[in-house]
């Protein structure tokens, strides 16, 4: 599963590969906890366990995609 977070006063989005079997109901959970304030750092574990960690004041959106979603390079 993807997710891609817009920040405020920046081009780039941050895009992050997440594993498959990531609970969504708690992802999403924890990113309503993040933008109401409850936490001023959003932390998310990679595929490969990097952390990488937005401060939620910054969040400008967050668009979650299914495995597989991302655009495919080839030929059928």
């Amino acid at each position: 599963m993807d997710i891609r977070i817009g920040v405020s006063e920046t081009p780039k989005e941050i895009t992050i590969e997440l594993s498959d079997d990531t609970d969504l109901k708690k992802l999403k959970k924890d990113i309503d906890a993040a933008l109401s304030g409850e936490v001023s750092l959003f932390w998310l574990t990679d595929t490969k366990g990097r952390q990488v960690g937005v401060p939620t004041n910054k969040i400008a959106y967050v668009d979650i995609g299914a495995a597989g979603s991302g655009n495919p390079v080839g030929f059928s």
